[in-house]
C-alpha cells in the first residue's frame, strides 16, 4: 500500500511528483549507470574519450560494438547506456553539426553542439508519449586554442570536466582521477591514466580487443580513433605499470 502514491508518477508519461521528482528520469539515469564504462580526459595538448566494451560473449564480433562515434571533424563522443538511444543522438548531434556549416559556414562551436543535444534531450522529460532517452554522452571537441569536455545527463543537463566518467565504474573512474589527475599532463599520459581508471573499474578484467579510445589532438584540432594495434600497445604499458605498482 504504501507504493501507491508513486505508481501514478511512473508509469507512461513523465509528471513531477509531490516532493519534485520525475521518477522516468531517475530511471533512465539507472539505465546509464547500468551501462558499459567510459571516460573522458583532458590533456595540456588534447583531449581524449576511451571506452571499456563489456563484451558479454566470446561469440560476438567486439569491432561490432561502437561506443566511441566522430560527429564533426572537430568532436568525438562516447556513449553509455542504452545503445540504441545513443545512436539517435549520435544522429541529430550530426546533422546540427551539417546545419551550423551550411547556414553559417563554419565548425560548430562544442559548447553550442552540446547544448543543442541537451535541449534535444531535455524535451523528451517534458511531453506526454515519450520517454526520456536512456543514455549519456561524453563530448569531446577543440574550440580555438583549448579542448573541452562536456558530459550529458538523461534530464538535459550539462556539466564541463577535466576528467569524469560515466556508467557502471564510474565510481572507481572518480577515485581515480580525483588521486592521480594533473592539468599538466601529457597526451600519452592522459590515456594512461584513462586505462588506469578503465581497468581499475572492470576489477583487472581487461582487454585491448574491447577498449575503444578517440581523441583530438589541439595540434590539428581533428577527432580520430586509435587502430587496435595503438590500443594494445597503450594498454600493455598501463598494465606493466600496474604490475609494478602492485608488486
Amino acid at each position: 500500500m504504501q507504493m501507491a502514491p508513486q505508481m501514478g508518477y511512473d508509469r507512461a508519461i513523465t509528471v513531477f511528483s509531490p516532493d519534485g521528482r520525475l521518477f522516468q528520469v531517475e530511471y533512465a539515469r539507472e539505465a546509464v549507470r547500468r551501462g558499459t564504462t567510459a571516460v573522458g580526459i583532458k590533456a595540456v595538448d588534447g583531449v581524449a574519450v576511451l571506452v571499456d566494451k563489456r563484451i558479454t560473449s566470446r561469440l560476438m564480433e567486439p569491432e561490432s560494438i561502437e561506443k566511441i562515434f566522430q560527429i564533426d571533424s572537430h568532436i568525438g563522443a562516447a556513449t553509455s547506456g542504452l545503445v540504441a538511444d545513443a545512436r539517435v543522438l549520435i544522429d541529430r548531434a550530426r546533422v546540427e553539426c551539417q546545419i551550423n556549416r551550411l547556414i553559417y559556414d563554419e565548425r560548430i562551436g562544442v559548447e553550442t553542439l552540446a547544448k543543442k543535444v541537451c535541449d534535444f534531450k531535455q524535451t523528451y522529460t517534458q511531453y506526454g508519449g515519450v520517454r526520456p532517452f536512456g543514455t549519456a554522452l561524453l563530448i569531446i571537441g577543440a574550440d580555438d586554442e583549448r579542448t573541452r569536455l562536456f558530459e550529458t545527463d538523461p534530464s538535459g543537463a550539462l556539466l564541463e570536466y577535466k576528467a569524469t566518467g560515466i556508467g557502471a565504474g564510474r565510481a572507481a573512474v572518480m577515485e581515480v582521477f580525483e588521486e592521480k589527475y594533473r592539468e599538466d599532463m601529457s597526451m600519452e599520459e592522459a590515456i594512461l591514466l584513462g586505462l588506469e581508471a578503465l581497468y581499475k573499474a572492470s576489477e583487472g578484467k581487461f582487454e585491448a580487443a574491447t577498449t575503444e579510445i578517440g581523441l583530438i589532438k589541439l595540434a590539428d584540432k581533428a577527432f580520430h580513433k586509435l587502430e587496435e594495434a595503438e590500443v594494445a600497445s597503450y594498454v600493455e604499458r598501463m598494465k606493466a605499470a600496474q604490475a609494478v605498482e602492485e608488486a
